[in-house]
């Protein structure tokens, strides 16, 4: 399986958009990719303005097939306008399934 975190830290202001965009992609996730078992968005309790994303994949061509979307390709741009620095304000980390 193929599994990502991302970090990412939202300008102050755009929480809401943020969240309302990044609640449509995991939801149209969910519908439309099978071979996708999680894809959730969490807000940090402490730092305003940190989310993460934690995403699980079938197999790298399942993450290859995500990020081919249509609508991954009409959310992500305003997403990454959301965030402090742009897609700068993102990190992402790759692990393998231990499970």
């Amino acid at each position: 399986m193929t599994v990502f975190f991302a970090t990412l830290k939202v300008k102050p202001g755009h929480e809401k958009d943020f969240e309302r965009l990044q609640q449509e992609l995991s939801r149209l996730t969910h519908d439309a990719e099978p071979d996708t078992f999680v894809y959730d968005v969490v807000r940090h309790v402490d730092k305003p303005g940190v989310y993460a994303v934690y995403a699980r994949f079938k197999d790298p061509a399942a993450f290859e097939f995500h990020q081919k979307t249509d609508f991954h390709d009409r959310l992500v741009p305003p997403i990454f306008a959301c965030l402090d620095g742009g897609a700068e304000g993102m990190t992402i980390d790759f692990f393998e399934w231990v499970g």
